[in-house]
């Protein structure tokens, strides 16, 4: 449907933890995810060559870049088969952990836990760190969201790279149901959580 060539063109200037090497590590990650658990390889690697083309939108705009990424792709996969297409829409419109819709087919299900793994082990914190460097916030603070009402929510007081990760690894939630992408996710997450909390 679109090559890592054609791909890369999406990405120029894109910030150092969403550039292009990211997406081919997603890309690696949800390959394996979609073979071991089943589903489509040819939307699957769509998907994940494709899922981060709204960011730029996103920091210009403040609109969500997974809607804007979904939408995007349907441009760019104009001519392919549309229940394809379809399919890479949907996997790229729910892999944002914070909104969107959950993913529910299993194109879907990879995308979204390839992405997460990511921000996990060795390579997550140096991308958290890039992120944090390149929007200058204090590093080390949990940023503290507000409820309806004025009240803090203790469920995002802790740091944003914990709140991303830890439901990959079944810690919080049941979003993530590939068997591959939780086996992964404990391994990686030992590194950042050697005493395994």
């Amino acid at each position: 449907m679109i090559s890592i060539e054609e791909a890369r063109q999406y990405y120029q200037g894109h910030e150092s933890s969403h550039d292009f090497d990211h997406v081919l590590r997603v890309l690696a990650l949800a390959e394996r995810i979609a073979r071991a658990e089943g589903g489509d390889l040819e939307v699957v690697r769509a998907a994940a060559l494709l899922h981060d083309i709204g960011r730029a939108e996103e920091e210009a705009t403040g609109g969500d870049h997974a809607a804007i990424g979904a939408a995007r792709a349907r441009e760019i996969l104009a001519g392919h088969p549309p229940e394809k297409v379809e399919a890479v829409v949907t996997a790229i419109a729910s892999h944002r952990f914070r909104s969107g819709p959950p993913p529910a087919t299993p194109e879907a299900r990879a995308l979204f836990d390839a992405d997460k793994l990511d921000a996990m082990g060795a390579i997550g914190v140096a991308r958290a760190f890039a992120r944090a460097g390149a929007r200058r916030p204090a590093l080390g603070t949990a940023r503290r969201r507000r409820r309806p009402g004025g009240r803090h929510s203790r469920a995002h007081a802790r740091p944003r790279v914990h709140r991303q990760t830890l439901p990959v690894a079944g810690r919080d939630d049941d979003r993530h149901r590939p068997r591959a992408g939780r086996r992964a996710a404990r391994l990686y997450g030992g590194v950042l959580h050697p005493t395994g909390r």
